[in-house]
């Protein structure tokens, strides 16, 4: 596929979206089946794109299909297997969406009227989301998916899900929240956000979820993926640099 439209939409489960026009360039972050994407620039089969979210990257023209104009009424996968008319299958991970045809032979996925009452705009419904959606996820540099993900990317799919749009990395989710206070330990309510650093100039390098009674659930490489903290240790005591609030 050349750029010949200035819009594309992903049809595979998830699409790698890269440093630079080289599939063995870093993995800045992930393009899930369904979405929609501005061409930013290209480079042959190469096309340099920006997502819902602001997010640019290069990805490769076989993971992208025209756009439709349809996306939005497709369904939402919550962890899926599809089959379609040939019998093939298809494995979706959770927030991708569903072209209309195949079957959903395993798993769930939900009309996108219904996602607000499947996941309500709720702090307490958000935690909960948090704490079952990515049980033993691997960590993994620019993953959005229950199939590895990162601190950030954890944090936006899990308040997406909620009608909540975040940006895609740490310090653009604090840009898009309201400062509760600096101190990590200070008094907050669940689904707030925790941010972090381990730099000497305190920019921000690390986010997750609060639970409640100082509790945090964060994807963290030290810990492999997915964990929670009952309460937060002295490391990331030291490294907090404030508590804010996304709704």
């Amino acid at each position: 596929m050349t750029p010949t439209a200035d819009r594309f939409t992903v049809r595979t489960a998830i699409a790698p979206l890269l440093g630079e026009a080289r599939i063995s360039a870093s993995l800045t972050s992930q393009l899930l089946a369904g979405d929609v994407l501005q061409l930013v620039d290209g480079r042959g089969d190469w096309l340099h794109v920006r997502g819902a979210d602001d997010f640019e990257g290069w990805t490769h023209a076989g993971f992208l299909m025209p756009f439709t104009g349809t996306e939005a009424t497709w369904r939402i996968s919550l962890g899926c297997v599809t089959r379609d008319a040939e019998g093939q299958r298809q494995a979706l991970p959770l927030g991708a969406r569903l072209a209309p045809g195949p079957e959903v032979v395993d798993g769930v996925a939900i009309d996108p009227a219904t996602r607000a009452t499947h996941f309500p705009r709720d702090r307490n419904a958000i935690v909960r989301s948090a704490l079952t959606l990515f049980t033993g996820t691997s960590y993994l540099w620019g993953g959005v998916t229950p199939w590895g993900v990162d601190c950030s990317g954890f944090v936006q799919r899990i308040f997406a899900l909620h009608g909540v749009p975040l940006r895609r990395d740490a310090w653009q989710q604090a840009e898009d929240t309201v400062l509760i206070s600096d101190d990590v330990t200070a008094a907050h309510a669940p689904g707030d956000l925790l941010f972090f650093s381990d730099r000497d100039d305190q920019r921000i390098t690390h986010v997750g979820i609060a639970t409640g009674n100082g509790g945090m659930i964060h994807s963290a490489l030290a810990r492999g993926g997915i964990a929670v903290e009952p309460e937060l240790s002295a490391k990331l005591k030291e490294q907090g640099v404030g508590i804010r609030r996304a709704l």
